[in-house]
């Protein structure tokens, strides 16, 4: 009993080492710039057997982890209806299958200047070209460019390199020491088995998820749903894994498949927690499988593999988008986003030592220079964050305003001014529109609408936009600081002129007319208003007492702003209907 509340113990001290690993390292890194990424990499380090020691099999920890990974492409398969996945088919095996293609080349030829024999050089440079899923999406996400054209670019390669891995793992097969002799029967198995698999995988989900799902959706038990939002993931995985594919492609397959289901937004509420708690852990776990004695007798080796495997591999990357005319700008970001190996090279090097191509010695080399490389890209982001270009947008097909001539001008074209604009052309008036948006002047004309480039807060751009000549001025821009700098000058400069602003909140709107404009609205207010009548509606109101009550809402709310304009936010605070008494009352 002593010894199994002993052992019992022991475990709690590494689940409770872990969570504190994480919980503390991830906000400190987070508060420096760091992200959380590099975080979790030297929290694991740090209790690691090369740390603290408080765990000694870090591998198995990264097994367990990597369905965090696994999680992961499962909810970026849920955001990516087949039709859109479709839609990314070119990026997939046209950008994708050259950068491949192209850093296999390179970083082959990096190993053998490096002194490795041809078939160990192809090994290792194969590795490194399959980047960290789970390193690139995670900062992609931070970043809040998971979901741009250029985010998606990313994502179209790394799922050509996860359909990589297989036939990876046959070249390596085939390169052991006897693997010629692999009949083409047997490979044509192995193909067969893993088409199958995928075949299997889609007839699952076109007639069985969604049947069952609405089965247990009638049961009402939420841990049942939960538990089968898990079984699909890993049932998904299992079954590309059998196949001889990677678990992560079978998740993904899984979520694209589930991303047209009405219970897409439930499976991904379910498994998200067990997503981001195993992804973290996954990070842990390679930080912990740094092993500093190999680092220590190897680190010129493995330092010199690091610098050359990173830099030509930038190379290539940056070189390609150049050449499928991505922008300078977008063109670093992905070379520092990619330029480490990732974790599938951890499968193909074992596959490697167990096929007799490489030794335990130059597995553990090039592990470590892996780990290191992932180590080192959440340093390189923020150095591309911090010295790279600026991304600036393109004007290109767009045109300046020049001696424009109109009753009204309206500065900024997003959401607002495009509504605010429809009465105005309804009525005839001729009506002139600036945005510094090149990309919503290139929908907008889609739509019918011409719309010049031109920074409203310039006076030259105002006056070749025809301020001077206009009726009214209408302020749409969503900038706080710009709007009001706009209706500074127009009231400067075109005192005749009135200026309509569209406010941010109550406090933008004493601004607004402290600047002198002739009218401001908070571009919630209406809308707010609109709402709040129709839940008197529907509550029980008559008619006639629900357009009294709003409109002894609006009074009370013009006195108020009054009120605030000369006394400050805080004024006018009884004019305010509180519902505290009322719970009091209630109570």
């Amino acid at each position: 009993m002593a010894v199994e509340a002993s052992g019992t113990a022991s475990d709690l001290v590494q689940v409770v080492s872990l969570l504190a690993a994480g919980v503390i390292a991830v906000p400190l890194f987070k508060r420096l710039g760091l992200g959380s990424v590099l975080g979790y990499l030297l929290a694991g380090l740090a209790i690691g057997p090369f740390g603290l020691g408080l765990f000694t099999d870090a591998h198995a920890i990264l097994h367990v982890a990597e369905l965090g990974v696994v999680m992961f492409l499962f909810i970026i398969g849920l955001e990516m209806e087949p039709s859109r996945l479709w839609g990314m088919r070119r990026a997939i095996f046209g950008l994708g299958l050259v950068q491949v293609g192209a850093c296999i080349a390179a970083l082959t030829l990096v190993g053998v200047a490096m002194g490795f024999q041809p078939a160990v050089a192809f090994v290792a440079g194969t590795g490194f070209v399959l980047t960290s899923t789970a390193i690139v999406m995670q900062l992609l996400e931070e970043r809040g460019t998971l979901s741009t054209p250029k985010g998606q670019r990313i994502v179209a390669i790394l799922l050509l390199e996860d359909l990589a891995i297989v036939p990876l793992l046959a070249a390596v097969a085939l390169l052991a020491p006897g693997g010629g002799e692999t009949s083409g029967a047997e490979r044509a198995w192995g193909i067969g088995i893993a088409l199958l698999s995928v075949a299997a995988l889609v007839a699952a989900g076109r007639w069985l998820l969604n049947p069952m799902f609405r089965l247990l959706a009638a049961a009402k038990a939420r841990e049942v749903m939960t538990a089968a939002a898990l079984l699909v993931v890993l049932g998904a995985a299992l079954a590309m894994q059998l196949g001889g594919l990677s678990m992560a492609m079978g998740a993904f397959l899984a979520g694209v498949l589930l991303s047209e289901s009405s219970f897409r937004h439930q499976l991904e509420a379910d498994v998200e927690p067990f997503r981001g708690i195993l992804l973290g852990l996954f990070f842990l776990g390679v930080g912990m499988s740094l092993d500093l004695a190999v680092i220590a007798a190897n680190l010129g080796l493995i330092l010199a593999s690091v610098a050359a495997y990173m830099l030509v591999k930038s190379l290539v990357i940056y070189g390609i988008a150049r050449a499928l005319r991505a922008s300078h700008a977008e063109g670093l970001e992905r070379a520092a986003l990619m330029a480490q190996g990732g974790e599938f090279a951890f499968v193909l090097y074992a596959a490697a030592a167990g096929a007799g191509i490489i030794d335990g010695t130059t597995n553990a080399i090039l592990t470590a220079t892996i780990i290191l490389s992932m180590a080192m890209t959440p340093l390189m982001v923020i150095a591309f964050d911090r010295l790279g270009p600026k991304a600036s947008p393109s004007t290109e097909g767009v045109e300046a305003p020049e001696d424009l001539v109109g009753s009204a001008l309206v500065v900024g074209f997003g959401r607002f001014g495009q509504i605010a604009s429809q009465p105005l052309i309804a009525q005839g008036c001729p009506v002139s529109i600036i945005d510094t948006s090149a990309e919503n002047i290139r929908l907008a004309e889609g739509f019918g609408f011409k719309v010049y480039y031109g920074d409203g807060t310039r006076l030259d751009i105002l006056r070749a936009a025809g301020a001077a000549t206009a009726r009214a001025i209408l302020v749409c821009i969503d900038d706080r600081a710009m709007a009001n700098r706009v209706a500074e000058i127009a009231r400067a400069e075109f005192p005749l002129v009135p200026v309509l602003a569209r406010a941010r909140d109550r406090e933008h709107a004493v601004e607004l007319i402290q600047a002198g404009v002739a009218y401001q609205v908070r571009e919630t207010v209406e809308s707010a208003l609109a709402l709040g009548e129709r839940a008197l509606l529907t509550v029980g109101a008559e008619p006639e007492a629900a357009e009294a009550i709003m409109a002894e809402v609006r009074r009370r709310d013009a006195e108020r702003l009054e009120l605030e304009t000369v006394g400050g936010i805080y004024a006018g605070l009884d004019l305010i209907r509180g519902n505290a008494a009322a719970l009091h009352k209630a109570g």
